[in-house]
């Protein structure tokens, strides 16, 4: 009925957190021990305890199914479907992918990947673990997507540093499917120290929860209140929307062409994703569509400054290429030697340029291509069709 009642008043859709709580076994029994000679009573963290009985029970994800049916009623109309995400913090990769429903019964249009959110020590391998496991493991025909932090986690520049905070966001907008971005990550607002805190219960789940850092006004223009619940970082008198929105190298600056690459562009949106090397520093993978006779390359430096040759694993790339954005905005629009490309920590690059050949036909790299909804493009019709 709820559900109901928002979709009644025109909501879009909604996000449905931590599903696999929804039941509870039906006997109340104790949960067990980790260890199960630790004294019961000094059991205080949720970790100490096996979670059988509170978590992922049976018939959990039919009240999820029936979440998606009734809004399915509410999606008949020509342009108002109604999205549902759902988040299970936690789940191994297999009990993940199981939000996204059966073949023949739909749950999720997806379940919230965050992965990324757990990284905590940035390297090209490691970041490479997190898509790829996501993309091998994603039913075939579904939809993935990214989000690099979120309220339960540390924010991007507090857990890998500020230098990261371009290249996680290039990453996420280049990745197949959906970017989703936890609100100040595009301005690179950093964590509140817990000193600032005055509360009683666990402050660690506070900290990436401080107040949208608009401008360097009273509260950081997020309330005309006498004080906000939770402090401003200290910094926001420097990171902030509106300082930003007039530095032409900031990260909301590369956050909107980021957006507008993504929106405008097929290969993008629509288009296959191919890996094609990772290392300790870098990874570097491709996004083509069948009938468009470009490609965007990808190259993303995790590591200390390297040099990367990328004629040694793409044997018909031209010797210059453009450079369609960059992490470093003085790159934008400029070529580069494909041979020898140096970069620095935290540096990412979108390369293009033209050519018939496209990665997923190449039998090298076709166990390592993957598309979410096959489609190729007709620049007669300006239409993408799906019987390729």
């Amino acid at each position: 009925e709820i559900i109901q009642f928002w979709l009644a008043k025109g909501v879009d859709g909604f996000s449905f957190d931590a599903v696999k709580f929804l039941l509870e076994a039906e006997h109340l029994r104790d949960e067990s021990q980790v260890n199960k000679t630790q004294m019961p009573d000094t059991v205080t963290q949720y970790s100490e305890l096996y979670h059988d009985f509170t978590s992922t029970q049976v018939g959990m994800h039919d009240i999820v199914r029936s979440f998606r049916q009734t809004m399915d009623q509410y999606s008949s109309e020509p342009g108002r479907y109604r999205f549902m995400g759902t988040e299970a913090n936690g789940e191994t990769i297999d009990r993940t992918m199981m939000y996204y429903g059966l073949s023949f019964i739909q749950e999720a249009d997806f379940p919230f990947n965050d992965y990324l959110t757990s990284l905590n020590t940035p390297s090209g391998n490691s970041v490479f673990e997190v898509i790829t496991s996501w993309m091998e493991n994603m039913p075939e025909g579904k939809w993935p997507n990214w989000m690099i932090s979120g309220p339960d986690n540390a924010r991007l520049s507090s857990r890998l540093g500020t230098e990261y905070v371009n290249i996680m966001n290039m990453l996420v907008f280049t990745l197949p499917g959906t970017p989703i971005t936890y609100y100040g990550e595009e301005i690179g607002m950093g964590d509140i120290l817990a000193t600032n805190l005055n509360e009683s219960y666990n402050v660690d789940t506070l900290l990436s929860k401080s107040p949208m850092q608009w401008d360097n006004t009273s509260n950081a223009g997020f309330s005309e209140g006498s004080h906000t619940w939770l402090p401003t970082s200290s910094d926001y008198h420097t990171v902030n929307v509106d300082v930003q929105k007039t530095q032409p190298t900031s990260a909301l600056k590369l956050y909107q062409e980021l957006s507008l690459l993504h929106a405008n562009e097929l290969l993008l949106s629509r288009g296959w994703f191919c890996y094609l090397r990772n290392d300790s520093n870098f990874v570097v993978y491709a996004r083509e569509l069948d009938g468009i006779d470009r490609v965007f390359l990808v190259v993303l430096n995790f590591g200390e400054s390297s040099l990367l040759n990328l004629k040694e694993m793409i044997s018909n790339i031209p010797t210059r290429v453009t450079i369609r954005l960059s992490t470093n905005a003085a790159y934008k629009g400029s070529e580069v030697d494909t041979s020898a490309i140096v970069l620095d920590k935290g540096v990412g690059l979108i390369l293009e340029y033209n050519t018939k050949n496209l990665f997923h036909h190449q039998t090298a790299f076709s166990d390592r291509c993957f598309v979410s909804n096959r489609a190729c493009y007709s620049s007669v019709l300006n239409i993408l069709y799906s019987l390729c």
